[in-house]
């Protein structure tokens, strides 16, 4: 059923109206299941602005937050499939289908990818007094205080926190999970001492990076990040295959027409390559990238595999 479901949108098993060939005819409305300040928030706020010039209708962002951003998603499951009501997501997307019991939609089926728009990285930050300088130095110091040691993240379930129990599995640390409330909290942690290890997005670490308060050990990314190229990835630290990039993207509800999403999907391709919204993107930590609409139903189905398999090992359990 799956596959069905990205074949007939790849290959655009539906019929072209008079309306679908006027599309945009009044305003499209792009909802983000988080609040506003947050960086899926505010990719969507760069992309819907540059929309609404080159598609002449006003593209708006409505903030739904709540239940890790699945209210949001069931709303726009079920909306009409006429391209006037979108989602706007993250890798939080795929978290919240494994950490989530009862999704009022399919992760994938229930809607029609237009793409991923910008990436971001995660990294793996360590306090400045740490002994850590990189992955095994760091296993080393964990595992020499055996049991004793805490990694912070973010909320039981959230990205970083699979990212990080995925990190602590596969290479053995033997550290506790200390959850906290908001990235703010992690970085207080980090620098109090309170944990020997946390994961967060770059961007949202950089400023007490530069001031050498942290230290960065890894990025998550397949590659290196182009705003951190001195770092390696956690790939090339020994976790041969690791990778996760922190993406944003846009969907439909199932069923809108292939003639919508191309249309769409060309005007993004037009605004992404544009130096003063990649300029925009990159002073919110992304960076800009569209993929083929297929390839953000891949990744979500990919994404959720890897994550239930690693809150499984950890005896995460879906709330």
């Amino acid at each position: 059923m799956l596959c069905g479901a990205i074949l007939c949108g790849g290959f655009g098993f539906t019929q072209t109206s008079a309306a679908d060939d006027k599309w945009p005819a009044k305003p499209v409305r792009i909802l983000v299941g988080f609040g506003a300040g947050g960086g899926t928030d505010i990719v969507a706020r760069i992309v819907a602005e540059r929309l609404s010039e080159t598609l002449g209708q006003q593209f708006v962002v409505e903030n739904k937050p709540g239940a890790g951003g699945t209210i949001a998603g069931g709303f726009v499951a079920k909306a009409d499939a006429d391209g006037y009501t979108a989602l706007a997501i993250s890798t939080g997307h795929s978290a919240s289908a494994v950490t989530v019991k009862q999704l009022p939609y399919d992760p994938v089926a229930s809607f029609a990818p237009v793409g991923i728009l910008a990436s971001s990285a995660y990294v793996v930050a360590v306090p400045k007094s740490s002994p850590a300088t990189d992955l095994k130095s760091l296993v080393e110091y964990v595992n020499k205080e055996a049991g004793k040691l805490n990694y912070a993240t973010v909320t039981v379930g959230s990205t970083q926190h699979l990212i990080a129990e995925d990190v602590r599995q596969r290479t053995g640390m033997d550290a506790k999970h200390l959850s906290v409330r908001t990235t703010g909290d992690v970085i207080t942690a980090l620098l109090r001492g309170d944990a020997a290890f946390g994961v967060e997005l770059y961007h949202a670490v950089r400023g007490q990076v530069e001031a050498g308060d942290l230290k960065l050990i890894a990025v998550s990314t397949p590659e290196r990040w182009p705003a951190a190229p001195s770092v390696p990835t956690l790939a090339e630290s020994g976790l041969a295959g690791f990778g996760y990039s922190g993406w944003y993207g846009l969907m439909f509800p199932a069923g809108v027409p292939q003639s919508i999403i191309d249309k769409l999907h060309k005007a993004l391709q037009q605004e992404l390559s544009r130096d003063d919204v990649r300029k925009r993107l990159e002073g919110a930590g992304a960076h800009a990238g569209l993929s083929a609409p297929a390839d953000l139903s891949k990744l979500i189905a990919a994404e959720i595999a890897s994550f239930g398999a690693v809150a499984a090992k950890a005896g995460i359990e879906p709330k």
